[in-house]
C-alpha cells in the first residue's frame, strides 16, 4: 500500500508535508528517531525542489509516495521543476563552511547520510527522486 500527498510550491506548506510523513510512518510503528531523521530528509529535498526547482505553474504540486516493504520505507517525490541530480551534487567540505560562515549547503549531505539508497531520473516531464532507508520496525 502506497501513501501519497501533493504539496503545492509553497514553503509555507512544508509543515503540511511534515505532518502527513510522521503521521505515515507512525502508523507503520517506525522509531521516533528514524521518523525524525527520514522528516528531515523529505523535508529538505522538497524545500529544496520549491525553492530553486523553478516550476513555472506554481498550481501544480510536489507529489510525495510512501511505500514500504519488510526492510523500510521508499519516498518517491516526483515535481516538474529543473532537474537536479543529488547523486551528483559535491558535497561542500564542512570546514569551509564554517570558516567563510556560509548559510545553507549542508541539507543535501544531512539527506545523503540520513537516507541509504537514493535514486534520481529526469525526463522532459517529470523529475523522480527515490529515498530509501532501512528501518527496524516496532512491534
Amino acid at each position: 500500500m502506497a501513501y501519497s500527498f501533493n504539496i503545492p510550491y509553497s514553503k509555507n506548506k512544508l509543515r503540511l508535508m511534515r505532518k502527513f510523513v510522521t503521521k505515515v510512518l507512525h502508523e507503520h510503528s517506525v522509531p521516533d528517531i528514524e521518523t525524525n531523521m527520514m522528516v528531515l530528509a523529505v523535508d529538505e529535498v522538497c524545500a529544496n525542489i520549491i525553492i530553486h526547482g523553478q516550476c513555472s505553474d506554481l498550481e501544480d504540486y510536489v507529489k510525495i509516495s510512501i511505500s514500504f516493504n519488510k526492510e523500510g520505507v521508499w519516498f518517491d517525490i516526483i515535481d516538474k521543476g529543473a532537474a537536479f541530480d543529488i547523486i551528483k551534487y559535491n558535497e561542500p567540505i564542512l570546514g569551509d563552511l564554517i570558516r567563510t560562515k556560509q548559510k545553507g549547503g549542508v541539507g543535501i549531505m544531512l539527506v545523503k547520510k540520513i537516507m541509504d539508497k537514493i535514486e534520481f531520473d529526469s525526463s522532459p516531464n517529470q523529475n523522480t527522486l527515490r529515498l530509501f532507508k532501512n528501518v527496524t520496525f516496532e512491534k
